[in-house]
């Protein structure tokens, strides 16, 4: 008998539901893609960090053709796509292609590969006090999977610990 315990989840496609499974697949499809991207020569992306009032701001410039794979993202977070069209690929979106521009919600624990079709400006909106790039990666970015849901449980354990008083 087949493994039932599987996570599904599904997007609306026309007016029906497509599965979306969440296992492995995806998973080791972005990280191929990701080594394979590490052989070839690298391209630094200019970035510009903004800091204010408890909110860190991160803009990448891609220029068109370039292929970025993404860290794993701990937290929930803001896009904006200010200007380009991609081509993404994420565990729960599939591939969709985007064109600012758009603001978009990443929910936590989502890694995505990116394609530029044109020079594209993207930026993301992170909740920290840290100013220090160093340690607002450990507060943002889990180094695997594995760490993540770790992570997540541990918040999750944090939150069922708390004693609620009347």
């Amino acid at each position: 008998m087949k493994n039932m315990n599987v996570s599904w989840r599904a997007k609306l496609v026309g007016k029906s539901l497509v599965p979306m499974s969440t296992e492995k697949p995806f998973r080791e499809r972005i990280f191929a893609l990701q080594d394979a991207v590490a052989k070839i020569p690298q391209f630094d992306f200019p970035l510009q960090h903004s800091f204010i009032d408890g909110v860190y701001v991160r803009t990448i410039f891609i220029p068109a053709g370039m292929v970025i794979v993404g860290k794993i993202h701990k937290h929930s977070h803001a896009n904006i796509l200010s200007k380009g069209k991609v081509s993404v690929m994420t565990e729960d979106g599939g591939l969709e292609v985007l064109e600012g521009p758009l603001t978009m919600t990443s929910p936590a624990g989502c890694k995505r590969a990116v394609y530029a079709h044109t020079d594209t400006t993207w930026t993301t909106i992170h909740r920290t006090d840290e100013t220090d790039l160093e340690k607002i990666e450990d507060w943002v970015i889990a180094k695997s999977y594995e760490e993540y849901e770790q992570f997540r449980l541990e918040g999750e354990n944090h939150m069922k610990s708390i004693e609620v008083k009347p």
